[in-house]
C-alpha cells in the first residue's frame, strides 16, 4: 500500500513540474528581456510574449518593457500578446485577462503597479487585499505609456545607484 501511495505521489509530483515547466517554455526561448535583461524566469507573474503576424516574436518582463516595444515595433503587427497569470505563472491572452492597476504591492519596472489576472475573482481578492483598480488591457497599456516618463527616471536612479554601490566595493 506505501508503495503505491509513494509511486502516484511521485507521479502527481512529476506530472506537476511537467506541466510548469511547459508553462514555462517561453522563457527557455527568450530567458530575459531585451530592454531591461530581467531574468523572465524570475518574474514570470509579470512577463510578456509578443507574436507578430510575420513569425517574430519577443519575450518581455513586463507591461512596462512590452509597451516599449510595441513603440518601436510600429511597422509590425502583434498577432498575440500574452502575460504571466499573477498566481499561476501561466501565459495568458492579455487583452482577455483582467489587469489590476495601481495598489500597495511593487510593480515590476514601474512605480504603478500592473498586475494580469486569468480569473476576475483571483483579481479581486489581490484587490482587496492591496488595493488598485480593476481594468481591462486597454486601459492598463494606456497608463503603462502614461507612466513611461516617470518609470524610466526611476529605472536609471536605481541602475546609477548600483553602479556606484558596486564601484565603492573593494
Amino acid at each position: 500500500m506505501k508503495k503505491t501511495m509513494s509511486g502516484v505521489l511521485l507521479s502527481v509530483f512529476a506530472f506537476a513540474t511537467l506541466l510548469f515547466a511547459a508553462d514555462l517554455a517561453d522563457v527557455d526561448r527568450f530567458g530575459s528581456c531585451q530592454y531591461c535583461g530581467m531574468d523572465r524566469g524570475k518574474f514570470a507573474h509579470s512577463r510578456m510574449l509578443v507574436e507578430y503576424e510575420d513569425a517574430s516574436a519577443v519575450g518581455l518582463c513586463s507591461l512596462h518593457c512590452t509597451a516599449v516595444e510595441l513603440a518601436t515595433t510600429l511597422d509590425k503587427t502583434p498577432q498575440a500578446i500574452q502575460v504571466g497569470d499573477y498566481g499561476s505563472k501561466s501565459l495568458i491572452d492579455a487583452e482577455k485577462a483582467v489587469w489590476v492597476l495601481g495598489g500597495s504591492q511593487n510593480g515590476v519596472m514601474t512605480a504603478r503597479a500592473k498586475w494580469a489576472f486569468a480569473d476576475k475573482a483571483d483579481a479581486e481578492k489581490f484587490k482587496a487585499q492591496y488595493g488598485g483598480e480593476l481594468v481591462g488591457f486597454e486601459e492598463a497599456i494606456k497608463a503603462a505609456y502614461e507612466d513611461m516618463y516617470q518609470d524610466t527616471r526611476m529605472i536609471r536612479e536605481k541602475r546609477k545607484m548600483k553602479r556606484m554601490m558596486q564601484t565603492k566595493q573593494p
